[in-house]
């Protein structure tokens, strides 16, 4: 989402308005992996742009 968040939705369900797919269909375990590898930072975008 606009944030850098990142969440898992089955492949059944629409994705929600403000969040694009970014990785998959794919298997639980590798959107897990996908996730652990490009969301380092659970902080919220604008969190991180009010502290630098």
């Amino acid at each position: 989402n606009d944030e850098g968040q990142h969440a898992l939705w089955p492949s059944f369900a629409s994705v929600p308005a403000g969040w694009d797919e970014v990785f998959g269909p794919a298997g639980h375990t590798a959107c897990l992996e996908y996730v652990d590898v490009h969301w380092t930072d659970i902080t919220p975008r604008s969190a991180r742009a009010r502290v630098a």
